[in-house]
């Protein structure tokens, strides 16, 4: 079904063992010093363990004033390529290829991160920057451009096959191709021969310090989406010039930080949805291209390289939540892949805190250095309430720390309120993680009890030696005049099918909640408003995730009213208190004002003498990924 994908390739003589590659992604696992720490070697050795064919590093900083983030890899001194020799020699290891990909952000940071002002091709602000950057002399573009290529030498001098040279995602290259960020006026702006400059001096200075036997990839952005950007025209035009500058490989990319929500593509993005473009791509040159974006299936990423649309697939969200995806797909264990939703919540949420990556579905990430937990000596009898995200991962771990595990669920089937945000439009991925989570506890023999609500008496009866309680939460009923007519119902009700909705719905709660259930009614096409307290929808969403439902809210014509507060609840109507006292017709009114945690039954276990954990939301109503990070850490120390 896969012998496409399992195709080896072979690139300036190194033979890549599949299609499957890992793009490059900022985890902020180095030092500030811009060196491989140990936790960084580890992450992408487990990657290389699983079986991906070619890792593309992280972005490699050219200069520390061109790193986007404090905690980036860097070769931009000799000090540096002693502990990135190490990574290639963990991950060649493996039969695995690897590229340093590098790069200058220019005008795309900020002095939190670098400490300086940042500089550009002319000095227009990034638009999410807190600086004006200052315009690069010519004396300092030639200068950078040896830098790129002293970095190059000093990959090659780690033992890289060679690197990516990121000239997308509107980083310093891309500034200087596109019209959208480039103004100047001499040699290095204007017309499109001279905004190109930039870009093949650097690849020329590469192949001159690095040989012909070093591999020269290029990310770009085909279409940064943005007006006044470049366009698939534009890229048409470049990328023979690129060729026959001497780059090898080309990864077909999309997007600046202004188009963040197609360049880390959210779950409102259509599967493989760039593929196409990179066809495009492929069509005009010799050389082999990877497609990008939301491949997160070895079937769909086969289905490319099958097409001829690509030669290689990258999949990286999907290595975040599942590094053994090739090797379980190579052995037929489709059932066993942990695949990406799109989230976007501990990959990039995290990432613009400037904090370490993390992801949401997986939560070993980031600890792959740590050593592997042994099994327990003196297994215990753990019995878990609740089969919610947090339930179900605490007793993954706990049964592959070597206890005995049950698991008792009142409702009659899985995952929680994570199996009810399945429900709106755009979001029902989120359930095939509730499906592998099953799958897993299936497979490792933890019996799951559904139906069965969980008390002190019935839990007893298996003599556990330790409780972990997650039953979650349970949505608020605000103290609002009227909030207890039969037409008020919970988001959730509405989500899980319980009620049938009116045509005139009026959502009280603007969050995440109460934003994607008016989504989910407009798309049945009812009359849908959300009142929302606050000044903002959505504003728990990851930015592109939110991006995209806010532009979805739109076109389904759903009226958004912020910095209101609702008064009362009538019969028709809702009241509620903005600039002045209105109201809304209402036949249904949806609350999504808010959750408390339900965990009730703690104390009991307490008081009988057992040992009780409480995680997830019966803990603190908090986001998933709380919730299964904390069940897997609470599993393998119960």
């Amino acid at each position: 079904m896969l012998n496409h994908l399992f195709e080896p390739y072979t690139l300036k003589g190194k033979v890549v063992k599949n299609r499957i590659i890992v793009p490059a992604m900022v985890t902020n696992f180095c030092s500030s010093e811009g060196k491989a720490t140990e936790q960084y070697i580890a992450y992408h050795e487990t990657k290389a363990r699983g079986g991906f064919g070619l890792i593309i590093t992280e972005n490699y900083a050219i200069d520390p004033l061109g790193r986007g983030f404090k905690n980036v890899a860097g070769l931009w001194n000799d000090d540096q390529i002693a502990s990135h020799t190490k990574l290639v020699e963990r991950v060649h290891q493996h039969g695995t290829t690897i590229l340093a990909q590098i790069y200058h952000c220019g005008r795309q940071t900020n002095r939190g991160a670098i400490g300086d002002t940042p500089v550009a091709p002319t000095a227009i602000p990034c638009p999410f920057g807190t600086d004006i950057p200052r315009e690069l002399s010519i004396p300092e573009i030639k200068e950078l451009v040896e830098k790129y290529g002293d970095a190059a030498l000093r990959a090659k001098k780690c033992g890289f096959d060679g690197v990516e040279i990121h000239g997308g995602h509107g980083y310093l290259i891309t500034q200087f191709l596109s019209p959208f960020s480039n103004k100047r006026v001499d040699e290095y702006g204007g017309n499109f021969t001279n905004r190109a400059r930039f870009a093949l001096e650097i690849i020329n200075n590469i192949r001159t310090k690095c040989g012909d036997d070093f591999i020269v990839g290029m990310r770009i952005s085909v279409d940064e989406m943005v007006e006044g950007g470049l366009t698939m025209a534009d890229s048409k035009a470049l990328v023979p010039f690129l060729e026959k500058a001497g780059v090898d490989l080309l990864n077909i990319s999309v997007g600046n930080y202004l188009a963040i929500d197609l360049n880390v593509a959210s779950a409102y993005t259509t599967h493989g949805w760039f593929a196409d473009r990179a066809a495009e791509i492929k069509k005009i040159c010799s050389i082999p291209v990877i497609a990008v974006s939301r491949i997160n299936d070895p079937i769909l990423a086969d289905s490319i390289i099958r097409e001829g649309k690509a030669d290689f697939t990258a999949m990286g969200r999907a290595s975040l939540a599942d590094p053994d995806m090739p090797n379980k797909a190579q052995h037929g264990k489709y059932d066993e892949i942990r695949h990406c939703i799109a989230c976007n919540h501990g990959c990039i949420g995290t990432l613009f805190e400037d904090g370490p990556i993390r992801c949401v579905l997986n939560p070993s990430l980031g600890k792959e250095f740590l050593p592997a937990a042994a099994k327990s000596a003196s297994p215990k009898k753990i019995t878990v309430i609740g089969a919610g995200p947090a339930g179900l991962e605490a007793a993954i771990s706990a049964r592959k720390a070597g206890h005995d595990v049950t698991v008792y669920e009142k409702e009659k089937r899985a995952g929680g309120q994570f199996y009810i945000a399945a429900i709106p439009p755009c979001k029902g991925e989120i359930s095939d993680f509730v499906r592998w989570q099953v799958h897993q506890s299936k497979a490792l023999g933890i019996q799951i009890h559904y139906d069965t609500e969980a008390t002190v008496e019935n839990v007893h009866k298996g003599e556990p030696d330790a409780v972990i309680i997650a039953t979650g939460a349970v949505q608020v009923r605000p103290p609002i005049k009227g909030v207890d007519l039969p037409h008020v119902v919970f988001a959730n009700d509405v989500l899980d099918g319980k009620v049938f909705p009116g045509k005139n719905c009026v959502v009280i709660g603007g969050g995440q909640v109460g934003a994607e259930t008016a989504h989910h009614l407009a798309q049945q096409l009812r009359n849908v408003t959300v009142l929302e307290m606050g000044d903002t929808i959505a504003k728990e969403e990851a930015i592109g995730n939110r991006w995209q439902l806010l532009k979805s809210l739109e076109e389904r014509k759903v009226n958004l009213m912020t910095s209101v507060r609702v008064v009362e609840i009538k019969e028709n109507e809702v009241v509620f208190d903005g600039a002045d006292i209105s109201s809304v017709p209402a036949d249904m009114v949806i609350l999504a004002t808010g959750s408390k945690s339900l965990n009730n039954l703690a104390d009991d276990f307490v008081n009988s003498g057992i040992d009780v954990q409480v995680i997830g939301d019966a803990k603190q109503v908090r986001n998933v990924m709380a919730a299964t990070h904390e069940g897997y850490a609470v599993g393998l120390l119960v």
